[in-house]
């Protein structure tokens, strides 16, 4: 889906543009949506096999079987389904899941479309991107620490704050989108329109993660209310956040990124791939297993070798932070 003239002029004053019908509810998303089934499966039967649920939950739809495993196990489980890493302590047996059908949309010909019309027809899957299934916060595991839910709203923040110094240059995109739709309620995204012209804010070290500390906020951000299909297309430098889920369902979405081929990722530890090559398609990657190879010689890389470089620029000693 290529974006009209309008669209990129969205897109460049305001930083961000949320494009309708990008993906096909029934053909792109369903399909991962039952992909995922497999993969809660799997971590019933490993929790089960480990004595931390006494029930499989078999009976129960998806989401409400996500959170039945996840409150009788007091825990979060979110490296399960993500296609990524974690950024320290990789063992193993780390789980994570490159599936097929997760490929699949990573590589879909209406998404790389609309890519392709902000950075280009070389376009590289950066490895900054991940699943997120957020149960409604009442409903979550509570970090017995830090008393807040394990997995709650995502703090003010900007992409580009959160990969290294050799991706400064890079053109790199985001490349937002829901599996359901979301609205305030269920915790979708919110965008502070233009804030991308401000250039790299600092973040500082919260207990809900990295984030932009409110004193450096100007004006109101904008809710992003989604259908199930629409993408939300973002500037690295765009200052967003995410509502708490308050309703009684698991607000489920993908947060993918993509580059220029040949400009860092700002994660050389993880592996991307070409995604489209107008130039050199024989240089696109077009084999799922192969994708899922890659993250599974990086997991092993990372369990032998300990990368001690920080994926963030920021210390807990920032003065903005005081």
């Amino acid at each position: 889906m290529r974006l009209t003239d309008e669209q990129l002029a969205h897109f460049d004053e305001n930083g961000y543009v949320l494009v309708k019908g990008v993906f096909d509810p029934e053909a792109d998303i369903d399909p991962v949506i039952e992909e995922y089934k497999g993969v809660l499966d799997n971590l019933a039967h490993d929790l089960s096999d480990a004595g931390d649920i006494t029930s499989l939950y078999e009976e129960l739809p998806f989401a409400e079987r996500l959170i039945a495993i996840y409150q009788e196990s007091g825990k979060v489980h979110a490296q399960y389904f993500d296609f990524s890493l974690p950024q320290g302590g990789v063992k193993p047996d780390t789980p994570f899941w490159a599936g097929p059908a997760v490929f699949r949309m990573l590589t879909n010909e209406s998404l790389l479309d609309a890519a392709e019309s902000i950075i280009g027809g070389e376009i590289y899957s950066n490895p900054v991107q991940h699943v997120r299934l957020k149960p409604p916060e009442h409903l979550t595991p509570v970090n017995q620490e830090t008393g807040r839910v394990q997995l709650g709203k995502t703090p003010v923040h900007q992409d580009h704050g959160v990969v290294r110094v050799e991706a400064d240059e890079t053109q790199m995109l985001t490349v937002w989108f829901p599996l359901m739709d979301v609205t305030v309620e269920n915790g979708c995204l919110c965008v502070w329109p233009g804030s991308h012209k401000r250039g790299l804010l600092d973040h500082c070290h919260t207990k809900l993660g990295i984030a932009v500390p409110g004193k450096l906020l100007q004006g109101k951000a904008v809710p992003m209310i989604m259908e199930k299909g629409d993408a939300l297309l973002m500037h690295k430098q765009t200052l967003h956040a995410s509502y708490a889920n308050t309703s009684d369902k698991v607000r489920w979405s993908f947060d993918l990124r993509y580059n220029p081929i040949g400009q860092a990722t700002g994660r050389p530890s993880f592996p991307g791939f070409v995604a489209r090559s107008r130039q050199y398609p024989e240089t696109i990657l077009r084999e799922p297993a192969e994708w899922e190879t890659l993250w599974r010689e990086t997991r092993d890389h990372m369990a032998r070798v300990e990368d001690m470089s920080s994926f963030h620029r920021w210390t807990e000693d920032n003065p903005v932070c005081a």
